[in-house]
Parts: structure tokens; C-alpha cells; sequence
């Protein structure tokens, strides 16, 4: 049984997404999709750690509904750069005094 949610996914444009969900009542995952699993090297140090997805759901099902719009070119947050310090928020971190 698919349990469908609706996602924002950003592969190569922002859009709405319909996506699968892990069963909440996983007896192997306990509703959160798979485990991280620790992995050591030859001497046993810890090397990294490595998501073992739950069977319960596929991660990578994901149907795409609509293209979310782009925003104009002048409603687009303009950067700073380091250019000048009070572009930032309009507000000082100098005393008033």
C-alpha cells in the first residue's frame, strides 16, 4: 500500500511532488525509513556511517505535479557580498551612546 505525501524536490527546477512515506508501523524501522548503520576499517576504527533504507517504502518513488514558478528577477533576494556592512539588516551592533 502507497502512502503518498506531497514534497517540495529541487532536481532541476523547484516543484511539487507527490512521494512515497515509510509504514508508521514498521515493526523494522519504527516509521522512520530505514537505519543508520556504523562501519569500522581493517583496525576497527569507526570509518563512517551508512543509511540502510527500510523495505517498508521506496525513497526514490516520486511522481512530479507541477513546476513551482520562478520569482522575478527583482523580487530575488539581492546578496551583500561584503560590500557594505549596513546592506545587511539596516541595524548596527554599535552602543546608541
Amino acid at each position: 500500500m502507497i502512502r503518498l505525501r506531497i514534497k517540495v524536490v529541487c532536481a532541476t527546477r523547484r516543484s511539487l511532488a507527490l512521494t512515497d512515506t515509510p509504514r508508521p508501523r514498521c515493526p523494522d524501522c519504527q516509521g522512520e525509513g530505514g537505519h543508520h548503520h556504523d562501519y569500522g576499517d581493517h583496525n576497527g576504527e569507526y570509518a563512517g556511517t551508512e543509511w540502510l533504507s527500510c523495505p517498508c517504502w521506496d525513497e526514490n518513488r516520486c511522481v512530479v505535479l507541477l513546476p513551482l514558478p520562478r520569482r522575478p528577477r527583482w523580487l530575488r533576494r539581492r546578496r551583500n557580498h561584503g560590500r557594505d556592512p549596513w546592506a545587511t539588516n539596516g541595524y548596527s551592533n554599535e552602543p546608541p551612546f
